[in-house]
């Protein structure tokens, strides 16, 4: 398991004002968290900020916490169903930080008055005030903490500290040399330690995958369980007939294109066969630092709409629209692109997600043709051209640059929409709903509202792709593919 913590920039404003002091002396101060539970990553999630009141802390050179000051925080965590956060400063410390004699002490003998009392283990976080980097750690047990490997702050800046002894600063390499040359060589280490997910091996996601491979990003992930058909030839830029006609998995598709395009030293796809609407999905995606939405259907985008603002994960979404004629003349095309993130409106405050229809995806009756006719809908727009693809991906990387670069010292921008018919592109005006379920679940982590729940379907489909019969079929069709690709290469 690895372990993590992240905060809204609110939060982290809070927290910066108060520890770093005009004075230049270190300070200390107590918050709470929540837990995200992924399948393989466990992250913290900084909810609330408990002031200490007068007498509650001594500031003398090295700031201290008193036991009433811990003990009242720990009641209020109690309270609250949180676990315990104890804060403290370097001031002239940069970098992620270590813990000297005294700060050890401190946070092993106040992790037993946080576990009696909330039943969770104490984090321990340490913010360096020449620089602005956190380090933190997890007290599982009083005699020694497991450290985090990294601290991301989440707003339209995505800001992480990484901790270099567990997730190391990779090499560059030749063939990043222009990449370098355009953010610097702190910005690229930052990019290339993210883990990014992409959810959707379409036209779409198969592009980002294979760009971000390109990038230099050590770790991508890939989440689809359908198979490559004849009908996504003419968008899929990069399968092949023969992986129709072998019925192959895009995330095959997808981890071949990417182990091609990739320039990291040490490159590493992750192929996730599974829904995102399903809790072994969801799981997987709580692993991953910023995650890409590239999937068409309302269901899906509800679960990753949620997961953005209740697990503090920024999620990229676009999409595209296609109108025609009735004699079949293209009449306009829609793409969009947004980020979603705190402090910026939901899929569904923007527009790009009806509430209504998650319920009736979730039912199957979307792909009905009764119940489309009997409702008086007009049935999904499945128009798409790999010319515009491109741009859909396009505008989603730009987004993805903008979360993690900050270009002009800038993160993302407000939604984009580009009309095609009258070459225009829109800033959406639009803004966070007051009542907003999804955008009041900010930092919610395990307490979230199930929107992902256990499903067959999936399963039946990649069952049925690892039977026996098919899997043999495949083998022996591959290894025929794998034999003409040397005989070209032989000739070339």
């Amino acid at each position: 398991m690895r372990y993590s913590v992240a905060m809204t920039e609110t939060v982290e404003a809070a927290l910066r004002d108060h520890l770093l002091r005009d004075d230049g002396q270190e300070d200390v101060l107590i918050a709470t968290y929540v837990m995200s539970t992924g399948h393989e990553r466990q992250t913290a999630l900084i909810k609330n900020v408990i002031l200490p009141r007068d007498g509650e802390r001594h500031v003398h050179g090295n700031a201290s916490f008193t036991s009433r000051y811990v003990l009242r925080a720990s009641s209020e965590a109690r309270a609250a169903g949180e676990g315990l956060v104890l804060l403290h400063s370097h001031p002239g410390g940069s970098g992620w930080q270590g813990l000297s004699n005294s700060d050890w002490t401190t946070e092993s003998d106040y992790e037993r008055v946080a576990r009696g009392n909330t039943k969770l283990p104490l984090i321990g976080m340490t913010l360096g005030g020449r620089d602005g980097a956190w380090s933190a750690r997890f007290w599982f047990a009083p005699g020694a903490p497991t450290w985090a490997e990294s601290v991301r702050t989440v707003s339209s800046k995505l800001v992480v500290t990484w901790n270099d002894e567990l997730r190391k600063a990779p090499r560059i390499t030749h063939a990043q040399e222009r990449t370098v040359s355009s953010w610097g060589d702190r910005t690229q280490h930052s990019i290339a330690r993210m883990r990014v997910l992409v959810v959707g091996a379409g036209s779409v996601g198969l592009d980002v995958a294979q760009r971000l491979a390109a990038t230099g990003v050590e770790t991508v992930g890939v989440m689809d369980y359908d198979a490559v058909e004849t009908v996504n030839l003419d968008r899929m830029v990069g399968a092949t007939r023969l992986d129709a006609a072998l019925g192959r998995s895009k995330v095959t598709v997808a981890a071949r294109l990417m182990r091609s395009a990739a320039t990291a030293e040490k490159f590493e796809v992750r192929r996730h066969e599974v829904s995102i609407c399903d809790p072994e999905g969801l799981s997987i995606a709580l692993d991953y630092d910023v995650i890409f939405s590239c999937v068409d259907r309302p269901w899906p985008r509800a679960v990753l709409n949620a997961l953005a603002y209740a697990d503090l994960i920024p999620v990229i979404d676009g999409g595209i629209a296609l109108d025609t004629f009735s004699d079949g003349r293209m009449r306009n095309g829609i793409w969009r692109a947004h980020t979603l993130v705190p402090g910026r409106p939901c899929m569904a405050c923007i527009g790009q997600l009806i509430i209504g229809d998650v319920s009736l995806d979730r039912l199957g009756l979307l792909d009905n043709p009764e119940y489309i006719a009997g409702a008086s809908r007009e049935e999904p727009s499945r128009q798409n051209v790999a010319a515009l693809s491109a741009s859909v991906s396009s505008a989603l990387l730009a987004q993805f640059v903008s979360l993690t670069a900050h270009p002009g010292s800038r993160g993302t921008p407000a939604p984009l929409r580009y009309v095609l018919s009258t070459h225009t592109l829109e800033h959406s005006e639009a803004t966070s709903g007051i009542y907003c379920s999804f955008e009041n679940a900010v930092a919610v982590g395990d307490d979230r509202t199930p929107i992902a729940e256990h499903r067959d379907d999936w399963r039946e489909i990649v069952g049925a792709r690892r039977t026996a019969t098919h899997a043999l079929r495949l083998h022996a069709l591959s290894a025929v593919e794998a034999f003409l690709h040397r005989a070209i290469s032989g000739l070339r």
